[in-house]
């Protein structure tokens, strides 16, 4: 079992708290970190600057799919950010977040 963290970002606090209660609710997610950031990037041809809220979702790497499919479907971005990035993690978590993880 591969233990990975999905980066999510949101507009506001209130996307960023709805994602990851949907998250946890469908067991999709057994933690979720959210933090205030600022981002520059490219959009329709010119580079803006946005407050936005980073989500960092704790999960199985089997579940990324069905997490990246669930975020798409509730997101309000036109092209949300949902990446997958592989972690190495202590035993007693890995076996925690798996337990959280599945279906009850």
């Amino acid at each position: 079992m591969g233990v990975v963290f999905v980066y999510i970002t949101n507009p506001d606090s209130r996307t960023a708290n709805k994602v990851a209660r949907h998250l946890l609710k469908k067991r999709l997610a057994a933690c979720a970190h959210i933090f205030p950031i600022s981002s520059t990037y490219w959009w329709k041809g010119r580079i803006v600057k946005e407050k936005e809220f980073v989500l960092i979702a704790k999960t199985r790497k089997e579940l990324y799919g069905k997490m990246k499919k669930e975020v798409e479907k509730i997101h309000p971005y036109k092209i949300p950010c949902v990446a997958m990035i592989p972690v190495s993690a202590n035993e007693k978590f890995a076996r925690w977040l798996a337990d959280e993880t599945r279906q009850k």
